[in-house]
């Protein structure tokens, strides 16, 4: 259970992120995909990450700094707000400059232990996502998927949207990535990403990450 979480720092590049041995989790989807809103929901604190009704609005690398409970312990990690790709109002030189610091970000950042990608659940498979994806899997990077606006659609149009999406990745995957249900209204699926997280913390304490 997440316990607190501050804001720590705001980078241009991946070369201007904090010097620390902590692990990172870190988030990332289309605009208008329910980013910050999901962050919100995980830490508890409906202001910690800035929303808006526009979207396109994170434009650097956000770093804050969460203490989750699991036992006994108490255990530190960054969670890291990446800005979101695909927005189509954003002019050509500044779609490149965020292309470039995700790529780094996710390419360079030796303590990035999982990327988790937002994909909204109304919308079937869409080629930027999957592309991007694939990109992930074709360089390494470690990733989960989590579905967004869980609350948007009723069980079983839910439950279809999920399975039609697994039955795409694998028509380019052997295998599917760890994947999760969520809202940031209702809080379904809090509990499941948090334990998930935590898990792979302890891993990466424990030096049991590759």
């Amino acid at each position: 259970m997440i316990k607190n979480a501050t804001y720590i720092i705001s980078s241009p590049d991946v070369k201007a992120c904090p010097e620390s041995p902590l692990p990172e989790f870190a988030f990332i989807g289309r605009s208008n995909v329910g980013k910050s809103s999901l962050i919100n929901m995980l830490c508890h604190n409906p202001k910690l990450a800035k929303t808006s009704q526009k979207p396109g609005k994170t434009l650097l690398i956000n770093h804050f700094k969460v203490q989750s409970a699991k036992g006994e312990g108490t255990k530190e990690w960054y969670l890291v707000d990446l800005p979101g790709y695909g927005y189509a109002q954003a002019c050509v030189k500044e779609r490149e400059r965020i292309g470039r610091l995700i790529s780094r970000y996710c390419l360079l950042r030796e303590q990035l232990v999982s990327l988790f990608v937002l994909i909204d659940c109304r919308h079937d498979a869409q080629k930027i996502d999957l592309d991007f994806i694939n990109r992930l899997g074709a360089n390494g990077v470690p990733f989960a998927i989590v579905f967004t606006k869980g609350d948007k659609l009723g069980r079983v149009s839910l439950s279809d949207k999920v399975r039609k999406y697994k039955e795409r990745l694998l028509e380019d995957w052997e295998e599917l990535p760890p994947i999760f249900v969520t809202s940031s209204e209702n809080g379904l699926g809090r509990e499941e990403l948090t334990e998930y997280i935590e898990g792979l913390v302890e891993r990466w304490n424990d030096g049991m990450m590759e």
